[in-house]
């Protein structure tokens, strides 16, 4: 119940509070869902991608 009051007393109380909360709830779960996106794509694809196989196909240059 104190979670509740204290939750409608901090954002659903005013309009542009909620408004403010919503938009940063949705950048939030936007990025967190794009990064697990890629780390599951990385890892279903380890051993695939060019990052991980480019050492066989270039040359080191050195001296």
């Amino acid at each position: 119940m104190a979670l509740s009051k204290t939750l409608y007393k901090a954002i659903f109380r005013r309009s542009s509070t909620f408004a403010v909360a919503i938009v940063v709830s949705a950048v939030f779960f936007e990025r967190v869902f794009d990064q697990g996106g890629d780390a599951l794509f990385e890892y279903l694809n380890r051993g695939k991608l060019w990052k991980h196989i480019k050492h066989n196909y270039t040359e080191k240059t050195g001296d």
